[in-house]
């Protein structure tokens, strides 16, 4: 919380620290203190998720807990943050070591994709998402 002598967290500072927490495997109420409870995800069709999802609050944590079953690791790497108000477009490069078989892909493939990830947030907690994910082929 914010106090004279230290400034609130920016709206970019608390997108990264999300996207970290993501990416450490956050679940349950560690994740969930990141969203306001009204939020809606919004991924947009990719290889993973072919029709795309829209998630609510609950979604978002099964989705957290199910992505921990399919990856060995996941990273987050930012390449670039605008905020304008209380948004935040984020520019980042992710991969993903899957831990079980997916289609044809062995466990321990790792998949890369560039993202484009919009966050609208609420007093400090993100009310909306949206995914734009480019996957790259595998090989």
């Amino acid at each position: 919380m914010a106090t004279e002598d230290t400034p609130a967290e920016s709206v970019t500072d608390l997108a990264v620290r999300y996207l970290r927490a993501v990416g450490a495997g956050a679940t349950g109420d560690e994740l969930a203190a990141f969203f306001t409870p009204d939020v809606v995800q919004r991924e947009l069709p990719n290889p993973l998720s072919p029709r795309g999802a829209v998630r609510d609050l609950t979604g978002i944590l099964d989705a957290a807990e199910a992505g921990r079953a399919t990856l060995r690791r996941q990273t987050y790497d930012i390449r670039d943050a605008v905020a304008a108000g209380e948004k935040v477009a984020l520019e980042v490069e992710w991969t993903g070591e899957l831990a079980v078989p997916l289609g044809g892909l062995p466990a321990g493939h790792v998949l890369r994709a560039h993202l484009a990830v919009f966050l609208d947030f609420r007093d400090g907690r993100i009310r909306a998402q949206r995914n734009y994910d480019c996957y790259e082929p595998p090989g």
